[in-house]
């Protein structure tokens, strides 16, 4: 069984930001995280959708490109508006919600998103 993989890629260009992409559906589901993960569960982050990118695109880096981190996630929970999830990275496993907070309505998903930290994280 093959888990579906995860990258946070960060970019240097056009503005330093980081980009979180979830493999779903046989494309990674992208959004542009523009101050990176959340560290703790207080301070949520801006996370705005982007088109999705091809498969490949998971181990494409460049010089303004690099893999920040890496690995597979899992799904959890999943609403219209919200979705919670695990992503098994390099340095272990953290758990997160994307809630989409209704802006920037695009026909089957809204634009803006919150990425935040849960309280409850694997052991």
């Amino acid at each position: 069984m093959t888990r579906p993989v995860f990258v946070l890629h960060e970019h240097l260009r056009p503005s330093p930001h980081f980009d979180l992409r979830l493999e779903e559906a046989g494309v990674l589901r992208s959004w542009a995280v523009p101050k990176g993960l959340p560290t703790d569960t207080a301070h949520d982050r801006l996370a705005v959708a982007v088109s999705d990118h091809d498969l490949e695109h998971a181990t494409y880096t460049d010089e303004h490109k690099s893999i920040a981190d890496t690995g597979w996630w899992e799904l959890e929970d999943r609403s219209a508006r919200r979705f919670v999830f695990r992503l098994h990275g390099r340095d272990g496993v953290r758990r997160y919600a994307l809630i989409d907070t209704g802006r920037g309505r695009t026909e089957d998903q809204g634009r803006d998103w919150l990425l935040h930290l849960t309280k409850d994280q694997p052991a």
